[in-house]
């Protein structure tokens, strides 16, 4: 399945993968979002499987809400990869 973007109540529902197939256009959807909006939430309770470029998708988008002073979070509880990665890139 690739990967689904909705938005409910302000908040962009992610579904299914978040791979090398998908990571960049993810990158590109979200950039322009940000561009919009102050404030950008992105659940991902429905991703079934993510990737290193999936996670460096996500660490790109954090860096770049960084940079321009914007809010850029991820919720729920999806692909329980993601924990593992973003806690031990803390622990460094």
């Amino acid at each position: 399945m690739a990967l689904q973007i909705t938005q409910q109540n302000g908040t962009f529902l992610l579904k299914g993968k978040l791979n090398t197939t998908t990571s960049r256009s993810f990158i590109i959807h979200f950039e322009y979002i940000m561009e919009q909006q102050q404030n950008v939430v992105v659940n991902i309770d429905g991703i079934t499987e993510i990737d290193y470029d999936g996670l460096e998708g996500i660490k790109t988008l954090t860096a770049i809400a960084l940079r321009d002073h914007k809010m850029f979070s991820v919720i729920g509880n999806g692909c329980k990869d993601i924990y593992q990665d973003f806690n031990c890139s803390q622990v460094a």
